[in-house]
């Protein structure tokens, strides 16, 4: 999921236009920082975690990329002849989109989107993440039920990162006084040398979106849980 202000846009950019392949540094409070190499937005569907193949699978109908990026999940859809839409943000990222063939392009905040319906909502690579905060997936939910015709989906992919705070012997460490849900994180991205702003980003475990899911409308109808801690969930209107 790119951002217009990131870096991360100028890293797949350059990647794209000019191979250089110089990798995006994630910074997180609270944890070491985190380098990703551009390449891996333009990876192949063989090359995918399993959770993203078994979305390509589910998608039906008429669909919305959301956060489309360098279009790895747009180009797949489309080569098996779906109507596909991709929602990107960044107008670098929908430079890439462009010139790597993808006709149907808004550049826009989802947010700031209406107009259209869908059949299929498709948000990966941490869908949740969007929504920013626990409070703010409210908001999330209710905008996504909007861009749904009857009897559409919505597919999003996350994490439950109880994990990070698991010990070797099975005990958890997290503090129920906490002011925020441990799925909650600030990232701030960094290429070559420049550094983009901080950005709340939410990981949310299954059984917490499947009852913010029912709180605003929608079950979680189907869930594929990954291999490493993370799944992927179906939402339908309730």
């Amino acid at each position: 999921m790119s951002y217009s202000d990131d870096p991360l846009s100028l890293a797949v950019y350059n990647y794209y236009f000019h191979n250089k392949n110089i990798p995006v540094r994630i910074y997180s409070r609270g944890f070491d920082v985190d380098e990703i190499a551009p390449s891996y937005f333009f990876r192949l569907e063989d090359e995918m975690p399993i959770v993203e193949r078994k979305a390509l699978e589910w998608c039906q109908g008429k669909i919305l990329d959301i956060g489309a990026c360098s279009g790895c999940h747009t180009l797949p859809l489309l080569s098996r002849k779906f109507d596909v839409t991709a929602l990107e943000k960044s107008p670098l990222c929908c430079e890439v989109l462009k010139n790597r063939g993808v006709k149907n392009i808004i550049q826009q905040d989802i947010y700031d989107f209406y107009g259209d319906r869908f059949d299929t909502l498709l948000l990966l690579m941490n869908g949740t993440g969007i929504a920013g905060t626990l409070k703010g997936l409210d908001r999330f939910l209710i905008k996504l039920k909007d861009l749904l015709l009857p009897g559409g989906q919505i597919l999003m992919d996350s994490s439950d990162l109880i994990y990070l705070y698991t010990e070797d012997d099975g005990s958890v460490l997290i503090d129920l006084n906490a002011e925020h849900y441990y799925g909650e994180l600030v990232y701030q991205t960094g290429y070559q040398d420049q550094k983009g702003q901080e950005f709340p980003w939410l990981y949310v475990d299954q059984d917490l979106l499947a009852t913010k899911a029912e709180q605003n409308g929608l079950l979680v109808d189907q869930v594929y849980t990954g291999e490493n801690c993370d799944y992927l969930a179906r939402l339908i209107l309730k």
